[in-house]
């Protein structure tokens, strides 16, 4: 009886360790969430790391419906709690998170935010940078934008995320041809197959390289 109770005892100092040792996301997201989707799909059975919590500046976002099917705890914050106010630093912090995911996140991330997780931010862009990047270029405006110069093939770019919006370190790209006759429509579905793809992917990959 007593060896049967250390043993459970043992399990579940095991399972807690493994708990603590697993690695921690956090994902900012501004809309729908989809790629979030993804990256909380791609962890949800992991042993290594987890979606530990979603961030976003909009109260209407789908992706905090998203988290919570996942049963993911979500923060939402306005303009000055983001710029003025080290309260999302902080909770990021409590949390021990070691990766920031940004997911369709339209804001420009703070440098207070940048110094406290150097090169431990990620974005995702939907064309090949440094093409259709910079300020305003997001979601359909980009598609239109390669869709208008008949540009032969676009694709999606991971970077790590610094003080500029689109010009941090290229991690990762993937391409797919644009066809004769493809719409905005199919090229979006292109692009976004290739971030559901990838994304988690890279995403994983990058928190085993920090091991």
């Amino acid at each position: 009886m007593v060896l049967c109770l250390n043993l459970g005892q043992l399990l579940v100092e095991e399972e807690k360790q493994i708990i603590l040792m697993k690695r921690r996301i956090a994902i900012f997201a501004s809309g729908s969430g989809s790629n979030a989707q993804k990256i909380m799909e791609h962890f949800k059975y992991s042993k290594d790391a987890e979606v530990s919590l979603i961030l976003t500046n909009n109260p209407d976002a789908y992706v905090l419906q998203r988290a919570d099917n996942f049963e993911i705890p979500s923060h939402i914050f306005d303009r000055h709690e983001f710029y003025e106010t080290t309260t999302v630093v902080d909770l990021l912090t409590r949390m021990q998170i070691d990766l920031i995911v940004l997911a369709g996140f339209l804001w420009l991330v703070p440098e207070h935010l940048l110094k406290a997780f150097p090169n431990q931010i990620v974005n995702i862009h939907p064309a090949l940078l440094p093409a259709y990047g910079g300020k305003g270029m997001y979601g359909d405006r980009v598609h239109q934008a390669v869709l208008n110069n008949k540009e032969e093939e676009s694709g999606i770019t991971i970077h790590y995320v610094n003080e500029r919006f689109d010009e941090g370190e290229i991690i990762y790209q993937a391409r797919f041809k644009i066809e004769e006759g493809d719409t905005l429509e199919i090229i979006k579905f292109k692009g976004q197959q290739l971030e559901h793809q990838h994304f988690p992917k890279i995403v994983e990959g990058l928190l085993k390289k920090a091991d």
